[in-house]
């Protein structure tokens, strides 16, 4: 991510006024992001119209402080985490109910912004086991996937691969649809406590072919 400025946008949400605190640093000659959250909530996200078919592997590497000792990803209180990325899919209406497409509609008429689909989580948990699918405890459209678990590597740098089609179909059992955004998020507005993250090298490239 050459800049915060170039395809990267504030991610708020409704009635969370203590936002985190995100900022392009050099680390080691590498540029990084990094952020600080303490109490509250927010991300930075771009953008985009991608078939994951196009790009299923997403890649990253991060970096945490520590890990929330109220963290929990099975229950509303618990549900912060010192860094997550968020992979948001297109709206799909014709597998949504009635009342579900109306308030998306009241949404768009009233603030000009479509809300996504189903989500993807890549979250660093606390005590969900590394590679546990589980769903946010907010929302069934949300599956929260644990990349990272624990204090182990607190402090390190770790590089992380992922198929999005292959996390998709695992969490929701069908194919995806198009990718409309990436977000990055440290948030603690549920547990109250506070952590550093570092996020860098954030990438989408083709599956190479065996």
């Amino acid at each position: 991510m050459a800049s915060l400025d170039d395809g990267w946008e504030p991610l708020e949400f409704p009635n969370i006024t203590q936002l985190s605190h995100y900022e392009l640093i050099s680390e080691n000659g590498s540029r990084v992001v990094k952020a600080e959250t303490s109490g509250g909530a927010s991300g930075l996200i771009t953008r985009l119209d991608i078939e994951p078919e196009s790009s299923p592997i997403l890649a990253w590497r991060w970096k945490v402080s520590n890990v929330f000792k109220k963290g929990d990803a099975r229950n509303k209180a618990g549900d912060d985490y010192p860094a997550r990325i968020y992979i948001a899919f297109e709206f799909e209406p014709e597998k949504a109910g009635f009342f579900e497409r109306a308030k998306r509609k009241t949404v768009e008429v009233l603030f000009g912004e479509k809300l996504p689909g189903n989500a993807l989580n890549y979250i660093w948990a606390n005590t969900l086991p590394e590679g546990e699918f589980i769903a946010n405890p907010y929302t069934d459209k949300t599956v929260m996937i644990a990349v990272n678990s624990g204090s182990g590597n607190v402090g390190e740098w770790v590089a992380i691969e992922r198929d999005i089609v292959a996390d998709y179909r695992q969490a929701f059992g069908e194919n995806p649809p198009p990718i409309r955004g990436i977000a990055i998020m440290s948030d603690s507005d549920n547990t109250g406590e506070q952590a550093s993250a570092w996020y860098g090298d954030i990438s989408l490239s083709k599956a190479k072919k065996d």
